[in-house]
């Protein structure tokens, strides 16, 4: 787990709901990132871990829409013009996104791609832009012939090409970066040294981090607390030890028992938590009540959302029903 000390709440959402035609995809989602904290996100696919992220700075798909509160240091970003977002999109908060050759414009060097950053929030000028985007590319170990600013993302591998996304987004120094499936595209040599490159770089510049994954190994790895959704609803938080160490969420035991381990003697002993019954869908305003049947939504009354219960000391638990 990464050893760092967080500090005070750098990043606060309340309430954050999110709708695309007509479904609710995200439903009464709150957490708090602190400054210099890792945040784990993880969920199975369309658990809603990357709809939450792009809400965050207003990049949600054609014909979504967000309610909610997403106050960075006390400024609520869901109620800023475009010329403020613009603002705060990489110079306070950055990005990685999960396809690093999509990501990349192909038609830019990789060199120009980064500098485009500087230029665009410090009017630098372009001489002073490529100082600045090779010693970004230099400091994502990205050297020699792989970190030639000349170069375009597709005479770079997906790792290389990684690495560009990250420098980035982290070039203008941002208070927060989000990472998004950052190394899922990745294989696992290559998956590693992101992996250790992203906390070298989490420590040095002392920026929170959001990394949303559905690998666990890699999420206790980097996180100082894990967040845990399950169709848009956060099912568990805690601190990283203590969820892996104790899971509470039938949902949660049951996420981490299908992850394969390493050691063949633990996996020989593996105990499986399965859960019956066919997969929920998403637009299905009941399937997030699956693990608490026994609670519907009264006539007339909005779609429930099962309360967030503390049961240690930033421990928080969904209400479920015991089986």
């Amino acid at each position: 787990m990464n050893s760092g000390v967080p500090g005070a709440a750098l990043l606060e959402v309340r309430d954050l709901c999110v709708s695309l035609g007509g479904a609710a995809l995200i439903r009464g989602v709150s957490f708090a990132v602190n400054a210099g904290e890792v945040l784990g996100l993880v969920g199975a696919s369309g658990s809603g871990k990357s709809l939450t992220a792009l809400s965050l700075l207003r990049l949600l798909p054609a014909g979504a829409s967000a309610t909610g509160q997403i106050l960075l240091r006390g400024e609520d970003l869901a109620a800023q013009s475009p010329a403020r977002l613009r603002a705060v999109r990489g110079r306070e908060i950055g990005m990685v996104f999960q396809e690093p050759m999509s990501a990349l414009n192909p038609l830019m060097t990789i060199g120009e791609q980064v500098a485009e950053t500087v230029q665009v929030h410090r009017a630098a000028a372009p001489a002073e832009a490529r100082r600045l985007a090779r010693a970004a590319l230099d400091r994502v170990w990205l050297r020699g012939d792989a970190g030639d600013p000349d170069r375009y993302p597709h005479e770079l591998s997906g790792g290389q090409n990684q690495r560009v996304g990250i420098a980035r987004a982290v070039i203008l120094k941002p208070r927060l970066i989000i990472c998004d499936e950052a190394v899922s595209a990745l294989d696992v040599s290559i998956r590693a040294q992101i992996i250790d490159l992203l906390i070298e770089l989490q420590g040095e510049l002392g920026m929170a981090m959001m990394f949303i994954s559905h690998d666990l190994a890699v999420v206790r790895e980097i996180s100082h607390r894990v967040m845990v959704l399950y169709l848009g609803r956060v099912m568990e938080e805690a601190e990283g030890e203590a969820l892996y160490g104790d899971p509470r969420h039938p949902y949660t035991r049951a996420l981490m028992s299908a992850a394969l381990t390493p050691d063949p003697e633990k996996e020989r002993h593996r105990v499986r938590v399965r859960l019956t019954g066919e997969p929920p869908s998403p637009v299905d305003p009941l399937a997030g009540l699956r693990f608490l049947p026994s609670r519907r939504p009264a006539e007339g009354e909005a779609v429930y959302v099962p309360r967030l219960e503390t049961v240690a000391p930033g421990h928080r638990v969904a209400e479920f029903d015991p089986v």
